[in-house]
């Protein structure tokens, strides 16, 4: 895009963004702290996914001091759900941080806010110009996927180095009247024209300025290398119940991915060991007899991972003390429990 054209881009852009704007309720404030919520829930997860538990958690958590002292199981329990539970932890260890250090009173400056717990470039940037009006960058990946079309950016957006010319690109573009505004107008555009395939560009408000539109080659941009493969490991998982009707759970270890959670007992199938063996020796307990073999088989996708997970329900007798963090409760016990979501799968099929 030609220099002199940016005031007609980005005049174009946030008119449009007034009247197509979706109506989501973090657009109904000015509250950074609120704000902040939002971008965390957002991260890695679809809108109409976020709305509810953006609506509960807030009515839970209603200011930044309700969030900042939550027991963290409590937290986890209404983060059930959303994933990347490490948000969670990160958002509230930002929060206590604000109220510890700044007074309550959430930073208005990228310097102040970027040493917060989980506030990185694209959230710091959202909570100022949202917030605070102030005309700072917020690059996710529908900013660099309309600016790679408008601008004609063919650096890969999949390298980490790639992120700083789009910065860039939006310093130079950005309306610093209505920073907030523009800002969630590229989102949006990404999010409903601008598309990943089939951009909608005849329906584009700032088409007359973007150069792939103009080159007819909308639809090669951005450049993305393509992601490694995943990988993936099986799990056999038990849901052991005992003479009185209570089930096996574990809490998770307190480090590493989905932390603090609860879970079944899920022991990793190889060649070199037997499920059910492995269960009666590190948990303490024996095998009395099987309900259901083939109680539920499905795959979990994390980011980086896939579970392949097949359950089966058993009985169970516990021969000697259970190993720490490791309880028998009934299933009313374990539904108060914050569970990743493979976990609640299995709970929802039991009786």
């Amino acid at each position: 895009m030609k220099y002199q054209y940016t005031k007609e881009f980005r005049h174009n852009l946030v008119e449009w963004f007034n009247h197509e704007k979706r109506d989501l309720p973090w657009r109904h404030t000015s509250d950074p702290y609120k704000i902040w919520v939002s971008e965390v829930m957002l991260q890695q997860t679809r809108v109409d996914t976020v709305i509810p538990y953006y609506n509960r958690f807030l009515e839970k958590y209603p200011t930044i001091h309700d969030l900042a002292y939550a027991p963290q199981e409590e937290l986890l329990k209404m983060w059930e759900g959303l994933g990347y539970y490490s948000r969670a932890r990160n958002l509230q260890a930002g929060v206590k941080e604000v109220v510890e250090k700044y007074n309550s009173v959430v930073p208005d400056n990228r310097h102040d806010i970027s040493k917060l717990k989980g506030v990185g470039p694209y959230t710091a940037g959202a909570i100022l110009s949202i917030a605070y009006q102030k005309p700072e960058h917020a690059v996710d990946g529908n900013v660099m996927r309309v600016l790679s079309r408008v601008l004609h950016i063919e650096e890969d957006i999949a390298q980490p180095k790639t992120r700083r010319v789009f910065e860039e690109a939006v310093e130079m573009l950005i309306d610093e009247q209505h920073p907030g505004d523009f800002n969630q107008a590229l989102m949006d555009l990404g999010a409903m024209i601008c598309t990943p395939t089939s951009p909608k560009c005849l329906l584009c408000p700032v088409r007359d300025y973007c150069i792939a539109f103009n080159e007819g080659k909308a639809d090669q941009l951005p450049v993305k290398s393509k992601k490694v493969k995943t990988k993936k490991v099986q799990f056999k998982v038990f849901a052991a119940v005992d003479e009185e009707g209570r089930y096996l759970i574990e809490k998770r270890p307190s480090e590493g991915l989905l932390a603090d959670m609860w879970q079944f007992p899920m022991i990793e199938i190889n060649e070199n060991s037997l499920s059910e063996e492995t269960l009666q020796q590190n948990y303490n307990v024996e095998i009395s007899g099987y309900i259901d073999k083939e109680l539920l088989e499905f795959k979990h996708i994390f980011s980086h991972l896939t579970w392949e997970m097949e359950c089966m329900q058993v009985k169970v007798v516990q021969k000697m003390d259970l190993p720490e963090n490791v309880l028998f409760l009934t299933l009313e016990q374990i539904r108060t429990l914050p569970m990743p979501v493979p976990m609640l799968k299995i709970l929802n099929v039991l009786n």
